[in-house]
């Protein structure tokens, strides 16, 4: 999907930024941190992503927070946030969400099973005004936010969820000592 959105948008790279733990989830359940990054950085090997843990160098814990920190580390950098729309159904529920929609443009990558759930979320109420064309995604550079697009990428169907229940135990193949991956953290 990431691949398939920095094509759509012209991205020179795409950043996972790999968080701690996530408010809206529970923490019983979740692989350490440490064999998320590695599994992560496995994943995106000789592509154009690159990993980091920046929200656990910087601190934060909300999305608004991290990129708050983002935007002052990098100033330089145009950002487009990527998001799936699995995401938006429940963007009401984060921190401060209309301040971070403010903050950069936002790319909704389609999620197979919640179009119509993300588009009818409280938050889409007041997002609708700065919806723009799919045929504008490669000019987002020139959009002040908030801006927010939905692209229509090829489907993928995996899950997640549905991977982990099949192999509960892969983050014990990312132990020390065990990482398949090298470091790919942006600076």
């Amino acid at each position: 999907m990431s691949l398939a959105a920095a094509e759509a948008l012209g991205l020179d790279e795409v950043w996972w930024l790999v968080s701690p733990g996530n408010p809206l989830k529970p923490r019983a359940g979740m692989a350490p941190v440490e064999a998320r990054l590695a599994s992560a950085r496995t994943m995106a090997r000789r592509s154009l992503v690159r990993v980091s843990d920046f929200e656990r160098q910087v601190g934060t814990r909300y999305t608004v927070d991290t990129l708050g920190q983002l935007l002052r580390r990098y100033p330089r950098k145009r950002f487009i946030w990527l998001m799936g729309e699995d995401g938006v159904a429940q963007f009401h529920q984060w921190k401060d969400w209309r301040r971070l929609a403010a903050m950069l443009p936002i790319a909704v990558l389609s999620r197979p099973g919640y179009g119509d759930q993300a588009r009818a979320n409280r938050a889409m109420g007041w997002l609708r005004r700065f919806v723009r064309p799919r045929s504008q995604a490669p000019r987002w550079t020139r959009w002040s936010a908030p801006a927010i697009v939905f692209l229509s990428l090829p489907p993928d169907r995996t899950s997640a969820t549905a991977l982990r229940a099949r192999d509960p135990d892969w983050h014990h193949r990312y132990a020390p000592g065990n990482n398949p991956g090298g470091s790919d953290v942006p600076a």
